[in-house]
């Protein structure tokens, strides 16, 4: 499940791509389209300028923009900026591999193969889509059980 902060940023993250080219935008004007707490989304904006995902201008005409280009930013790679991880479990992390509490040998577990495979698939898919591509707000695939 994604955390809070990983929303807000790609909400934030949107905001900016929406916005791309037309210059900075105020930390207060994007908190409140996109209904994020300001010191929130100031720890979040500093996260990820560090990240290299944002720009900071200071004074009057300052703010925050997108410091690549909308199709270069992945989200997969915001997603593993906030969470480390694109792993639903612990064993299955490529990068933060941890073995799970109260479970069986890795060798033995089924989940963890399953937790693999969806972790491959999504990071396939997260990889692919950037903040340039339009997201629409219905699901691309049918249900289970429409055709």
């Amino acid at each position: 499940m994604l955390s809070q902060k990983t929303r807000y940023t790609i909400r934030a993250l949107q905001h900016l791509a929406d916005t791309w080219r037309k210059g900075p935008q105020r930390l207060d004007l994007i908190a409140e389209a996109q209904n994020i707490p300001r010191k929130f989304l100031t720890v979040i904006l500093s996260e990820m300028v560090r990240g290299g995902l944002v720009n900071s201008t200071r004074g009057r005409d300052g703010g925050y923009e997108l410091a690549l280009s909308p199709l270069d930013i992945r989200y997969g790679d915001i997603i593993r900026l906030t969470r480390g991880s694109l792993a639903l479990v612990p064993c299955a992390a490529r990068n933060a591999h941890e073995h799970c509490h109260n479970c069986l040998p890795e060798a033995e577990c089924r989940l963890r193969g399953l937790m693999l495979t969806l972790r491959d698939e999504m990071a396939a898919m997260l990889d692919r889509v950037s903040l340039a591509d339009p997201i629409t707000l219905e699901p691309p695939f049918p249900e289970a059980g429409e055709a």
